[in-house]
């Protein structure tokens, strides 16, 4: 990833946390240690809990800060491939599938039984639409490409399931209004109108947050008149180790909870308009708050996140 991002001329942020290397290096990328990151005078650098995923938060704000107009986010564990440094376009021309309810976007993509981490499990043998409409130009501002390989699936697929899966290549679907599906921060492109939504909530598990994200950007999506785009495999995911029992109770209480949060979600009174972005986190977070999924000191997080944001921007 490191000599690709240099290749292309593209910028490469690494966030550690407590178990890095203090003086790590790899050509080709800026990486910041956790003392690093509390230099930065981001207010969340001093809030964001050491030991999470959601650190990541603070690259997403170096880059904005750095002038980015689009952010690409990945793991350690992806392998790009040559499409993967191609030039992103906000807008497309996809077949958009509106007011579909739970859509499992992996099943137009190959004919194994698969679903994406965070779907619930009471749908997963739900046939999928026969066709797909025809396509249409559409804004896409969140654009989530899958990984070949060991994609993103939840520890119960892992444990039951056989892996790897190829998906289809040449392939894009947009979700907009009224259609759910999950998508992760493993292989996600962001365009900078809609930055504010990369936020990671902190008070929830390290298999929860990205996907608990993908709802909140979703729900307010909407309002925006954007959809989701998903694309085809750029990237081959050789997966670190992990805890499949471990992984599977961290992903419980989506197991439980996803349909509902969605659902609670899909009920709110939102605002259109990218001035009210800020506004319809704290509602989607809040919404979470009281069905008593995320802790409320979130929301401090959150604020710092979003007065973060409004700097990186002055």
């Amino acid at each position: 990833m490191a000599s690709g991002a240099a290749e292309h001329g593209v910028p490469f942020y690494i966030i550690g946390d407590v178990p890095s290397p203090v003086d790590f290096h790899l050509d080709g990328c800026s990486f910041y240690s956790l003392a690093e990151q509390r230099r930065l005078g981001f207010q969340l650098a001093q809030l964001c809990p050491e030991r999470h995923y959601a650190r990541k938060n603070l690259g997403y704000l170096l880059a904005m800060r750095n002038g980015a107009e689009v952010l690409i986010e990945t793991d350690d564990d992806n392998l790009p491939r040559t499409e993967f440094w191609a030039e992103r376009e906000l807008f497309h021309l996809a077949p958009a599938l509106d007011r579909r309810g739970w859509v499992n976007v992996y099943a137009w993509y190959t004919d194994a039984l698969i679903w994406p981490r965070g779907y619930p499990l009471d749908l997963i043998r739900k046939p999928h639409w026969d066709g797909l409409p025809e396509p249409t130009r559409i804004q896409a501002p969140i654009q989530q490409g899958l990984a070949d390989d060991n994609p993103d699936v939840d520890a119960i697929y892992r444990l039951v399931e056989k892996l790897p899966v190829r998906f289809e290549r040449n392939l894009e679907i947009a979700l907009g209004r009224g259609s759910w599906c999950p998508f992760n921060s493993q292989n996600t492109t962001w365009f900078r109108e809609a930055f504010p939504l990369l936020y990671l909530p902190s008070h929830c598990s390290f298999r929860m947050t990205d996907i608990w994200r993908s709802f909140v950007a979703q729900r307010i999506a909407w309002e925006n008149n954007w959809t989701v785009l998903f694309h085809g495999a750029t990237v081959e995911q050789a997966r670190n180790e992990h805890s499949l029992m471990r992984d599977f109770r961290d992903e419980i209480p989506g197991y439980l909870n996803n349909a509902a949060i969605a659902e609670a979600l899909e009920a709110l009174s939102l605002r259109s308009g990218v001035e009210h972005l800020a506004e319809n986190l704290f509602s989607c977070y809040e919404q979470f708050v009281r069905l008593g999924l995320v802790d409320p000191a979130e929301l401090r997080l959150l604020r710092a996140w979003v007065e973060d944001c409004q700097d990186t921007s002055a």
